[in-house]
């Protein structure tokens, strides 16, 4: 029998090499066999992903981040990283007067951004960051107003949600499609946004005269931000897809055991009586009468003794769910942390087990992603077209001045965005190090005080007014080096001692002149 076997694949191998076919898989990961085959995924594009099954991740996705801890938590850190007090514009007009004007206008119109009134551009920048972590996507409307609205620069942003934009809209206006509500030129330019004009979750949807319908926004007016993922690719993605079963399963899980202890505390034990005159517990159906001899309590309470017949008493014995609970809790809390792309302490709060190398290693790789966030998606795509708008409009209401040419055009909407610092839990550390690499020549003042997103011109002009305050009242300061020792070039000379007749205190806070 193993001859003919051995015969029949011998001759299965020669005709499929006479036919050009091969024998084997050149990788084991596009097999089909017996450990393969189950596994069969879709070749569909990002797009139609997305417009298909885009509406139910969204649903999933904001109700585990309204409903679940762990991820609420996600959200909150990366906003607090990505955005925390606000990533904030320089000016980088080459003229000071008018970079001047710039920075004073912007911090007035900061105030005045928000459309609902509810916060300002950098909470505004805060709002946008968490609707792209749960729903994928955020669009913002422009709002131009009237000079009679009292607005410093006439205009204010709209926030809306990722669902006034319908994903399964797709059709033609004329010669340019429209695909999951997004109209594109022939040559693939944005042309213009299909949006409802209610959230179509929202009841009031249906009091509108036209409800269900969609109006046509020019791309102009819109802003539409997410993370792209895949090349072409023109509507986000839910940043808690990849672990979104996980962490759902979990959550049923950890309920599932808290329900288990709850119930398991609450029996005592169970009585076992044989004859029903002999009741231990008379009166347990509430009514005054003896209860049947099997009758089971409809009501489960603390210290519930269960009858279920019989003549002897058995104590319920409750699960311990320190056994093993915590370490499967924890590996699968790192696994939910790892696809979410945040440390686990961050998601957990739980720094047993760290310590500051361990934890400034995780952090360093957590804020590398966190930076490529801030510039490639919240910089480029929100606060660059926000800000060219605002140029616009202020320059259309006479803040600023109109520009002669186009090179002067390229002065005003010249930027730089600056992020929030980043702290330590050792700062002195940092600190020291940025003034060493400052002296040896490996880096510039105004380049570490970008760092800690403060304006180097500002923080200038603020130590001269103090030095200025100083002389005026007679003040010494440490941090006025005109009057202090300078320690910053070594020396051979020996230091001179202190006056014995000054007091310690004074010998150490004195300055030297």
């Amino acid at each position: 029998m193993s001859y003919f076997r051995n015969l029949a694949r011998a001759t299965r191998g020669f005709s499929r090499a006479l036919l050009g076919v091969p024998s084997g898989r050149g990788y084991d990961a596009s097999g089909y066999g017996r450990r393969l085959a189950a596994w069969v995924e879709t070749n569909s594009a990002i797009n139609e992903l997305l417009s298909t099954e885009g509406e139910e991740l969204r649903r999933r996705s904001r109700a585990l981040v309204r409903k679940n801890g762990w991820a609420t938590s996600a959200q909150d850190s990366y906003v607090a990283n990505a955005v925390g007090t606000g990533i904030k514009p320089q000016s980088l007009h080459p003229d000071e007067e008018i970079r001047k004007r710039i920075d004073k206008a912007w911090s007035i119109s900061v105030d005045e951004f928000d459309s609902d009134g509810l916060t300002d551009f950098y909470g505004l920048e805060a709002l946008a960051l968490r609707e792209i972590f749960e729903g994928g996507e955020v669009l913002g409307r422009f709002r131009p107003r009237r000079s009679s609205d009292g607005l410093f620069v006439p205009l204010q942003l709209q926030l809306l949600e990722a669902e006034h934009l319908p994903l399964r809209y797709n059709t033609n206006n004329g010669n340019n499609p429209v695909r999951a509500g997004i109209e594109f030129t022939p040559w693939g330019k944005r042309e213009a946004y299909h949006m409802y004009s209610e959230h179509p979750g929202s009841g009031a949807m249906a009091l509108t005269a036209d409800y269900g319908q969609l109006k046509r926004v020019p791309a102009s007016e819109v802003i539409h931000c997410f993370q792209p993922l895949r090349a072409g690719q023109y509507r986000g993605q839910p940043w808690l897809a990849p672990v979104m079963v996980t962490l759902y399963e979990l959550d049923q899980f950890v309920d599932a055991v808290l329900v288990r202890q709850k119930l398991s505390n609450m029996f005592v034990g169970t009585q076992r009586l044989s004859n029903p005159d002999n009741q231990m517990f008379p009166e347990a159906t509430g009514t005054g009468e003896i209860a049947d001899a099997g009758t089971q309590p409809s009501e489960v309470q603390p210290g519930t003794i269960l009858d279920i017949g019989g003549d002897e008493m058995n104590w319920n014995d409750p699960p311990d769910p320190a056994a093993t609970f915590p370490d499967f809790l924890k590996v699968m809390l790192h696994a939910f942390a790892s696809g979410a792309g945040i440390p686990y302490e961050l998601i957990t709060w739980d720094l047993r087990e760290v310590n500051y190398s361990s934890m400034r290693a995780a952090l360093l790789e957590f804020r590398r992603r966190v930076e490529q966030l801030q510039f490639n998606v919240l910089a480029f795509q929100f606060c660059r077209p926000i800000w060219r708008r605002w140029i616009n409009d202020a320059v259309l209401a006479g803040v600023l001045p109109r520009p002669q040419n186009a090179e002067g055009w390229r002065d005003l909407y010249s930027v730089e965005w600056r992020t929030p610092k980043w702290a330590w839990v050792d700062p002195l550390k940092d600190v020291q190090a940025a003034v060493t690499e400052i002296r040896n020549g490996l880096s510039s003042r105004t380049a570490k005080i970008h760092e800690t997103g403060y304006d180097p011109e500002q923080i200038d002009r603020e130590r001269a007014q103090d030095n200025a305050r100083d002389d005026a009242l007679g003040l010494v300061s440490d941090s006025d080096p005109r009057k202090t020792q300078k320690a910053a070039a070594p020396t051979a000379e020996k230091p001179s001692e202190p006056d014995e007749r000054e007091t310690d205190d004074e010998a150490t806070t004195a300055p030297r002149k």
